[in-house]
Formats: structure tokens, sequence, C-alpha cells
């Protein structure tokens, strides 16, 4: 699931509005519609605003929003498994 699916449906399951939301981020309710849909990138610090927002858990959250930033670097990478693999030892070795 994408993070911006993931907002919509959390913000549909508090039956907000886009124009609520983008008032709570003092954005247009443009920006927010965009952010769901894919089409703008989200910052970290807004995701942790969505998930007090929403009552959502943040940790879930940032794990989407996260996946989300790696599979968009490494999507059209022919050594995307690979990479995958050496950051998951590197961050087992760090443990």
């Amino acid at each position: 699931m994408t993070i911006g699916k993931k907002l919509r449906e959390l913000r549909e399951q508090k039956g907000l509005l886009l124009r609520q939301v983008a008032a709570e981020f003092e954005v247009d309710t443009a920006y927010i519609s965009k952010m769901e849909q894919g089409k703008k990138n989200i910052k970290r610090d807004f995701i942790v605003k969505f998930a007090k927002l929403y009552g959502a858990d943040e940790n879930e959250l940032l794990t989407i929003w996260l996946a989300n930033q790696v599979y968009d670097t490494l999507i059209n990478e022919k050594v995307a498994n690979n990479v995958l693999k050496t950051v998951s030892e590197l961050i087992n070795k760090k443990k």
C-alpha cells in the first residue's frame, strides 16, 4: 500500500473532508489531495502530524512512508534486490 492511499483511508475512516485536513496543515486542499494521490512528496514531519490527527500508529505510517521512498529510489534499478539484501545485512550488523 502506498502512503497516499493509507492517508486517504485514514482520513475517510475519521470522516474528515480534504478541506478540514488542509486547514490543520495550513495548506490548500489540492496539496492534500495530491499527497493522497501520490503526486506530491510528503515530508517526514507531515507523516507524524497525520498520525496524530488521525489517531494512527506513527511507526506504521513511517514504515509505509519510508518503504515508499525506498521503492521510488530502486524501482528501475536492476540491482534493487541486491541493494535491499545488502542494506538488510548492514542494519542487522548494527543491531
